[in-house]
């Protein structure tokens, strides 16, 4: 049997890098909730910290995972994550990239302005080696980070995207999550750049996720196609914290501390970009807040007169 009790000589130092969705959509939410952060660091656990703000704008061809909605400015997005020092990411994870959406003036004007103007490192979430290779000879300053939408099932498959040179994480499939044996095995240059998808609440016996992914490339590729249906039987229900938590890929606070940090993985992304601000609140809360001030940092968001929390 396998011992995962903590120990404060395994845990050390590391921290826990969270990445967060909704870089462009819930802009109006982190103006606050950072301001927060960086004013009372006491209310959030000392071995916490926000690694990225992923997402991308509305009408982002190159776009994909989830349909971007968010409307607000990168010149406010880029002046918010500058201000804090944290890494913004675009989510560019299109699977069905071909040559002629590489000129997308729309993309390329995000890319130039982000290059120029971000003191902090860019990251750029990607699926298509197409668009790699483009952007990478076209833009200087990026960091690139596989895309969980590559479906990675086969650890094998996992391991060789771990491999690549122009990969700085990998996010596998959240089926993956839980295979320790294999992944403890891996060596410590490979650990640092796995990336673990925490909240996931499809079904672990989903069949059809891939095209799902597919589904929204289209989308947002402006191509006609029919709404994909889940297959889940509990996709009336939405996506619901209470109910991602009891998947047996969930990854929990006590399994980071005990299990992941103890054996030298850092990176956990939390989803959310469809997702309502209350929910990403929750996730906050739940990630990266002492439980003793969990309620005082809800207070402090929901009585905020400038948000419209959903």
């Amino acid at each position: 049997m396998r011992d995962y009790e903590k120990t404060e000589e395994k845990l050390g130092i590391m921290k826990a890098y969270y990445h967060l969705p909704g870089l462009f959509e819930f802009y109006d939410f982190y103006k606050e909730f950072l301001a927060l952060y960086r004013e009372h660091r006491e209310y959030f656990n000392d071995w916490a910290e926000i690694g990225s703000i992923y997402g991308a704008p509305a009408d982002c061809i190159w776009g994909g995972g989830r349909v971007g909605f968010g409307d607000e400015k990168p010149e406010n997005v880029i002046s918010l994550v500058n201000e804090y020092n944290i890494s913004p990411r675009l989510t560019f994870s299109n699977s069905l990239i071909r040559d002629e959406h590489l000129t997308d003036k729309k993309c390329n004007r995000l890319c130039e302005i982000f290059e120029k103007n971000c003191t902090a490192e860019t990251g750029i979430i990607i699926y298509s080696d197409l668009l790699l290779e483009y952007i990478r000879e076209k833009y200087q300053k990026f960091y690139f980070v596989s895309s969980t939408t590559k479906v990675l099932t086969d650890f094998s498959d996992f391991e060789d995207e771990i491999n690549r040179d122009e990969y700085r994480y990998v996010v596998p499939d959240f089926r993956l999550n839980k295979e320790f044996d294999k992944l403890f095995a891996l060596s410590q240059k490979q650990k640092d750049k796995a990336e673990f998808l925490c909240n996931e609440c499809c079904s672990p016996n989903c069949y059809d996720r891939k095209n799902c992914y597919e589904n929204v490339s289209k989308k947002c590729l402006g191509g006609e196609c029919e709404e994909h249906i889940c297959v889940s039987p509990h996709a009336k229900d939405g996506y619901r914290f209470s109910e991602a938590m009891k998947n047996p890929a969930f990854i929990g606070i006590d399994d980071i501390k005990n299990i992941y940090l103890p054996h030298g993985f850092t990176q956990f992304k939390i989803e959310g970009r469809s997702l309502g601000s209350a929910v990403i609140l929750e996730f906050l809360l739940y990630y990266m807040t002492k439980p003793e001030y969990q309620l005082k940092v809800r207070e402090e968001i929901y009585l905020d007169s400038m948000l419209d929390l959903f």
